[in-house]
């Protein structure tokens, strides 16, 4: 069996089951991916750069998608070029959200084109216009309605979708759904473990242990998305009440969702400014590598994750598989993997006031919490790598 991936940026959401397919006996794996993608030892990458950015005259509404056509005639050169060299792939599971499968049937019309549908968005009812503090106008409702045409497009082309939850499911057109399954890629649960003995070294020197009253947040970038201006907005209540906590806070100063503040360069600066904290009790450590957040998160006492009700985490469920006692918002995306009182302690998205005296009872009262550690670390076994690749081998037939 040939399989072909693609996706942008990959190995991105198909790391684990390119890795596994590439070992079976009998399957052959090509990947395609951006000129900036990491690629994956042990897989062969054919990468592709655009000619060109979206022009400058595009209008605002369309600029998207003349990238994302930009995007697929590239990875069409490559297919007509692998088609010319006699090669034909039985399968093509490919990340569509950039373009790069629009014209893949008009090269390999009879394979099989299994899209990772990971969104699909709507001006209201979801990430948009969540927050009042950053609401949307009517021209970015326009905007996102206009964005979709390429996610329609999208569905249209593939034979199969999958999704990681059932939210993410449930955000596609009712006509599309019943071809999206529903399979998370999985995270890798058998290398995140609690460890009681675990010590964090920070820049400063100091050491952090597991036991001591530390608050710990992750995100891939420190951005209202993933509700860093109301965590940072209960920190001096949180400093206060609680004289001997540590914070620390793993993320980078870059923007994945949104856009950056208008009057500061990042987030972190911004809401600094705004929020005064002592900074020998609240580390910044940037992003760091995957040894350091494991020990970050084995370290901690609460961990707090935030998000608008938008895609779900790989962290939630890495810090839940860790044994950390959650305290979350209280928002659609983690109900799925959730349940207030019983592996998680929920807030108000918004309500930086009840987060921190969340925290303030969670870590004067760490035994009242610790089935809600071992019940969060067993549904997060529910999403291993295990189900992951058990799903998407049951879909690819193999």
């Amino acid at each position: 069996m040939k399989v072909l991936f693609i996706h942008q940026n990959f190995p991105g959401q198909f790391k684990h089951v390119a890795l596994h397919l590439a070992q079976l006996p009998g399957v052959e794996v090509l990947a395609i991916g951006r000129d900036t993608a990491p690629g994956l030892p042990g897989v062969q990458l054919l990468r592709y750069k655009p000619q060109r950015a979206a022009g400058a005259g595009t209008h605002p509404y369309v600029r998207l998608l003349e990238g994302a056509v930009l995007h697929g005639q590239q990875v069409l050169r490559l297919l007509l070029e692998l088609k010319a060299k006699g090669y034909q792939p039985d399968v093509i599971v490919a990340h569509p959200g950039w373009g790069e499968t629009l014209y893949a049937k008009e090269v390999f019309a009879d394979t099989k084109l299994i899209h990772f549908c990971e969104y699909y968005y709507h001006s209201h009812g979801a990430d948009a216009n969540f927050d009042p503090e950053f609401p949307s106008s009517i021209d970015g409702a326009a905007s996102i309605r206009t964005r979709n045409a390429l996610h329609l497009l999208n569905l249209e082309n593939c034979d199969l979708g999958i999704t990681p939850t059932y939210w993410q499911h449930s955000l596609h057109p009712k006509a599309y759904r019943e071809k999206i399954k529903v399979i998370h890629e999985g995270v890798d649960t058998g290398v995140l473990q609690p460890d009681a003995q675990a010590t964090l070294s920070l820049p400063n020197g100091a050491v952090l242990r597991a036991g001591m009253p530390i608050v710990t947040y992750v995100a891939r970038n420190l951005e209202p998305y993933r509700g860093f201006h109301s965590f940072m907005r209960a920190l001096p209540q949180l400093l206060k009440q609680h004289l001997t906590c540590q914070v620390v806070i793993v993320g980078g100063d870059d923007v994945s969702y949104g856009s950056k503040p208008q009057d500061a360069p990042n987030w972190r600066s911004k809401l600094l400014q705004e929020n005064s904290v002592d900074l020998s009790r609240v580390h910044f450590l940037g992003k760091v590598p995957y040894e350091t957040y494991k020990k970050v998160l084995q370290v901690s006492a609460a961990h707090v994750y935030l998000t608008y009700p938008f895609v779900l985490s790989w962290s939630l469920l890495e810090a839940m598989a860790s044994g950390c006692l959650i305290v979350g918002s209280d928002t659609a995306p983690l109900h799925e993997v959730l349940r207030a009182s019983e592996n998680a302690l929920l807030v108000d998205f918004f309500d930086s006031a009840k987060l921190a005296e969340t925290l303030v009872a969670a870590l004067e009262n760490p035994e009242l919490h610790a089935d809600k550690r071992v019940q969060a670390q067993l549904a997060a076994a529910g999403y291993g790598l295990d189900a992951g690749l058990k799903g998407y081998l049951e879909l690819l037939h193999l």
